[in-house]
């Protein structure tokens, strides 16, 4: 079975002493990803950064699979975890996303991580940790609480994602069109829900539009755990 790079020491007993931290290496492998991509993040290009050979950074990494998840983890740690809970687990989770979607929107690679639900480094678990934390005072099983934090995560990515791609102008273009189509009378259904959309606006802001998508989605999953 595959060891991950959070069971085995940083420095190994034999050989020379190591040159460089891991967490040198994630800000490296983290600062090329920033600049151009995650597919430039290679053990080559981080040893070309540092100043050495591919074969060097062998005595750090079993392969680029570690070299993500140090980059991951790296990110992760950037979330502020020192905010004070509030007792709400619906308002300290939706803080919590916010801040997440901020770490998302100044990494935009994390989207091209492949998909692992897993991976989780000391900075993750942290996150994991505070998480689980604010939804102390719901009565929902284990399993179910880290379900919730999983569609909080995905909801996360996803915002991140479509906030990155598609500009105010994009959404205002987009808007115009459903409004215009909707009042042509073919779609009565979407003529109905956008008529009930908060201002009228299709193309509202995306952080009022994250705030309540992910308020209405926590209500449902939390409520599920109280009694009637």
């Amino acid at each position: 079975m595959e060891r991950l790079i959070w069971t085995r020491p940083e420095r190994g007993n034999r050989g020379p002493a190591a040159g460089h931290s891991r967490a040198e290496l994630a800000a490296v492998a983290v600062t090329l990803a920033d600049r151009s991509g995650l597919a430039a993040v290679s053990m080559r290009q981080v040893a070309a950064e540092l100043g050495t050979g591919p074969s060097s950074l062998y005595r750090y990494l079993g392969g680029r699979n570690d070299l993500l998840d140090l980059m991951a983890d790296a990110v992760a740690g950037e979330i502020d975890l020192g905010v004070p809970l509030g007792g709400d687990p619906v308002e300290d989770l939706l803080a919590l996303a916010v801040r997440a979607k901020a770490v998302h929107l100044r990494h935009p690679w994390l989207a091209e991580l492949p998909p692992e639900p897993l991976r989780l480094g000391p900075h993750g678990l942290a996150y994991l940790e505070f998480a689980l934390r604010a939804m102390a005072p719901a009565r929902l099983p284990g399993p179910a609480r880290l379900e919730v934090v999983a569609v909080v995560d995905a909801l996360v990515a996803q915002f991140a994602r479509a906030q990155r791609q598609q500009g105010a102008d994009r959404r205002a273009a987009q808007a115009a069109y459903l409004g215009e189509t909707a009042a042509a009378g073919a779609y009565p259904h979407l003529a109905a829900a956008l008529a009930g959309a908060p201002g009228g606006d299709p193309a509202e802001d995306p952080e009022a539009l994250f705030g309540r998508t992910v308020r209405r989605v926590l209500g449902a999953l939390l409520a599920a755990g109280t009694p009637d």
